[in-house]
């Protein structure tokens, strides 16, 4: 999918793409700081007609900013929240692209830091609710608990944690794995619990390495496409999706999962704006 000049104007697209090639603090397999260019390049053979919403979603038009850059844990939060909040302030969707998943602290920040009612909706197979790890507060391992502390939160997907996480666990707003592969009703309630806006964040280790096995963490027992599908659209439909991120894609030469991760990328913009329309 090449866009033409017309769907990449800054001053016009609704969507802006905000890279955040950062890989830190990552404690398994490293590489996420390829995730953004690779996911980029690979959008390149996407089709622009979107089958299921019967919708052209890039002429909404989509815009990618130069790269956030950081070295340190303690500093990106600040600089992508200063990225996002400018994205925001011009009436745009900014959306993500890390990198390993603390990244999103600071786009989390910013959409809660700008909208009110703000709900977080966590796509993930670990809980990252650790208060701190390896000697730091934004460590990948406490995205959540960060978040947290400036806005409500639902997670999904979730199915590796420590003992010590689960003092911080909300039952009513958590959906682990285990209990979504036996309950068809988990999405309606999930989405019963949103606000008037959400903010999306993506952890591609959410889905089963199964289908997409180049992420840093990955974890059996994960979420299928149409599940991860359903329930964005779910979301889509029921609140006013102003923001999301797409995370931990760690490329190791196969072009399947990169592609996935575009798709997903897609398949959001599409969903909001059919949302919209209705």
């Amino acid at each position: 999918m090449y866009l033409s000049s017309e769907f990449r104007d800054p001053e016009t697209a609704r969507y802006h793409i905000l890279p955040v090639p950062f890989d830190a603090t990552s404690t398994f397999r490293k590489g996420a700081d390829l995730g953004p260019s690779t996911l980029l390049e690979v959008s390149n053979q996407l089709e622009e007609y979107d089958i299921e919403t019967g919708s052209i979603p890039c002429r909404a038009g989509i815009y990618v900013e130069e790269p956030v850059s950081a070295q340190e844990p303690e500093e990106l939060p600040d600089r992508v929240q200063q990225r996002t909040r400018r994205i925001l302030e011009a009436g745009k969707i900014p959306i993500i692209l890390g990198g390993e998943h603390s990244v999103s602290v600071g786009s989390a920040w910013a959409a809660a830091e700008y909208f009110d009612d703000l709900t977080v909706v966590q796509l993930d197979a670990h809980s990252d609710l650790r208060q701190s790890y390896h000697g730091s507060p934004f460590n990948h391992a406490c995205v959540m608990a960060r978040i947290r502390e400036k806005s409500p939160i639902l997670q999904a997907g979730i199915r590796s944690m420590d003992i010590s996480e689960l003092e911080f666990v909300d039952p009513d707003r958590i959906f682990y794995a285990h209990q979504i592969h036996e309950d068809p009703e988990w999405i309606s309630r999930l989405c019963s619990r949103l606000s008037a806006r959400t903010y999306l964040t993506i952890d591609l280790d959410a889905f089963d390495p199964s289908i997409l096995p180049s992420t840093g963490t990955p974890q059996p027992g994960g979420l299928d496409w149409y599940t991860v599908l359903r329930l964005i659209r779910c979301i889509a439909e029921k609140s006013r999706l102003v923001g999301f991120d797409i995370v931990e894609l760690c490329p190791d030469g196969s072009h399947a999962s990169p592609m996935l991760a575009a798709t997903l990328l897609y398949k959001t913009i599409a969903y909001i704006e059919t949302a919209a329309e209705k």
